[in-house]
């Protein structure tokens, strides 16, 4: 086995991010780790407040590894957020994680090889959570081979943004984060394999998904429509999709977006139930 690369771990924090999970976030990519990385990078998206400073200036002062804060004057969203981080962290692989999310010890350990092994991107399946990840709800699946990641994501996401490691070359190398408001992440995955970068995903949860109060209320409505048919614009012009693969995603993708909550919270648990069978994605 290849001898594994030193990697930086990127974790942005809001204003909007609770103390308390972020402590438990930051724990979870450092100490309770079997691989822990060679540094943390946070990037403070804009002025938070007091119990959220303190509990950063808390983690930072305890950690076992190097932490490097990149301080953001004002809120300038997730995508510009990670392209500052990305330029501040000192390794080429970069592993992400969200302030409210929970990565399992393993996985680390289980990422790295791929990346080693040549792969530009490897994300996994993760398990949503409410308030408490001792006690995890639904796994999400995402096909695992870089032919079956390509197939799907002309349709869905072929990766949870939030379960990823990837080479920072690869995704600077196509313009790193860009501007579509909710689905940054999916873009830039498509440029990625567009320009032929090769992902991997490993079909066990090695990531804790916190969803909580609101989660389907946020997969919808007529600002994430936009963003949603914008999106499939970007793709069609890039030659990522067909014609008719774009009037397909506009129609169900877009059309998913403004149906009520309850309908949409139906569809997506029955979508999950599916793709567990089939190891399809489900974003």
């Amino acid at each position: 086995m290849p001898a594994l690369p030193p990697f930086s771990v990127l974790l942005p924090v809001y204003a909007g991010d609770a103390a308390e999970p972020f402590a438990r976030s930051f724990v979870s990519v450092t100490t309770d780790q079997e691989v822990a990385p060679a540094e943390v990078v946070v990037v403070v998206d804009g002025p938070i407040g007091d119990p959220l400073r303190r509990t950063l200036d808390e983690v930072v002062a305890a950690s076992p590894v190097p932490v490097q804060v990149v301080e953001l004057p004002t809120n300038v969203g997730l995508g510009r957020a990670l392209n500052a981080g990305l330029e501040a962290c000192a390794h080429d692989i970069v592993a992400r994680q969200d302030a409210d999310d929970v990565s399992l010890p393993a996985r680390f350990a289980r990422q790295l090889p791929v990346l080693a092994e040549g792969a530009d991107l490897v994300g996994s399946a993760i398990v949503e959570f409410d308030t408490d990840p001792t006690h995890p709800g639904l796994v999400r699946r995402v096909p695992s081979s870089p032919e079956a990641i390509a197939r799907q994501a002309r349709w869905a996401q072929p990766v949870h943004h939030p379960s990823v490691m990837y080479r920072r070359s690869v995704v600077q190398g196509v313009g790193g984060y860009e501007d579509v408001r909710y689905l940054e992440d999916y873009w830039l995955f498509a440029r990625m394999l567009q320009a032929g970068a090769v992902f991997v995903n490993i079909d066990e949860p090695l990531v804790a998904y916190r969803v909580g109060a609101g989660a389907y209320a946020r997969r919808g409505g007529t600002r994430l429509c936009r963003s949603e048919i914008e999106l499939q614009r970007r793709f069609r012009r890039l030659g990522f999709i067909t014609g008719a693969e774009f009037a397909r995603n506009v129609a169900l993708r877009g059309g998913y977006r403004l149906v009520p909550e309850s309908v949409r919270r139906t569809a997506y648990r029955a979508r999950v139930a599916l793709n567990n069978r089939t190891g399809k994605g489900t974003s």
